[in-house]
């Protein structure tokens, strides 16, 4: 059993493959049931390098941290003892690339067009974002990847029941389906989360140029 604060345990753990490439993200909950089944393993950093750890490891690790009054990194609160909250998971078992549907969702399509409005390139918040169909609905759009792209309330408003065309506004990328799923970088910047920088895929455009 797994007593935390609940943001926390909706926070975000890297998964990696067997061979050290990002595939997937999930919550800290889920991320420890994988570590305590002995489904992954934990990968951190002391002095520099890049360490593995089991659950029994990383259990006692934790436990003799928390013995020497260690306030650094995020704690759970299991029945028996405290659990430091890992940030990244190796699967040990599986090899290659999750091959999966990427399911259409406001989250994954913040994270396709990383978080920017596609017609002025402004950064936004989860909770800025706003959606437009490119060619609107009024026209025969359709509601999905490739028709589909995160924009600012200004941007969407100022279009309207347009397309960009006769809106005369830019679309650098036409939209598209991601081809794996959409690893966000919301959270690369905060200290909790800099270990992913070394394991994440370089960002790269997603669509066809218009």
């Amino acid at each position: 059993m797994i007593v935390s604060h609940p943001s926390l345990l909706s926070s975000s753990v890297l998964i990696l493959n067997r061979s050290y490439m990002a595939v997937h993200l999930v919550l800290v909950r889920q991320a420890c049931l994988l570590l305590y089944r002995e489904a992954a393993e934990v990968i951190d950093v002391e002095d520099g390098r890049y360490m593995n750890y089991d659950y029994r490891s990383w259990s006692e690790m934790s436990e003799l941290r928390d013995e020497l009054g260690d306030l650094t990194g995020e704690w759970i609160q299991l029945v028996r003892q405290r659990l430091l909250v890992p940030r990244i998971l190796r699967l040990v078992q599986f090899d290659r690339v999750i091959q999966q549907s990427v399911r259409f969702s406001r989250r994954n399509l913040f994270a396709r067009d990383q978080q920017a409005c596609q017609y002025c390139g402004k950064q936004l918040s989860f909770g800025q974002m706003s959606v437009d169909h490119v060619v609107p609905r009024s026209q025969g759009g359709e509601t999905s990847w490739d028709n589909i792209v995160c924009c600012c309330v200004k941007c969407n408003t100022f279009k309207g029941g347009r397309t960009p065309q006769q809106a005369r506004m830019k679309l650098p990328l036409l939209p598209a389906k991601p081809s794996r799923f959409p690893l966000l970088p919301v959270k690369h910047d905060h200290p909790c989360y800099s270990l992913w920088q070394v394991f994440m895929p370089t960002p790269s455009a997603t669509g066809r140029q218009v």
